[in-house]
């Protein structure tokens, strides 16, 4: 099992759109692409005072590398745009892959 680990930070102002927008529209797209088996979607609970935004991790579960590497190579191009055009400079994302073990 591959997890492919998407951490963003939105900014409040966005936030509860971003919120509904990822549920409604950008989770099943991803799913739909056929790559992942199920997704977790999940907030940092985080008690540093002066930070901003609220920072949210989705993890998708991917069956092997070779799903992953489909997802990526014809899939996460188009579908990081529609994030980009619709909050562009309102959020910021890292990707990570892990490999249960």
């Amino acid at each position: 099992m591959i997890v492919y680990n998407v951490t963003v930070n939105i900014e409040t102002e966005v936030e509860a759109d971003w919120l509904s927008w990822m549920k409604q529209t950008h989770i099943p797209e991803v799913l739909q692409t056929g790559c992942f088996t199920e997704h977790r979607f999940l907030k940092l609970l985080n008690d540093d005072p002066e930070a901003t935004g609220t920072t949210y991790a989705v993890q998708y579960f991917a069956p092997g590398i070779t799903s992953l590497n489909n997802y990526l190579d014809n899939f996460a191009p188009g579908l990081q745009k529609k994030v980009i055009d619709r909050y562009s400079n309102k959020f910021v994302a890292f990707r990570t892959f892990l490999e249960e073990v």
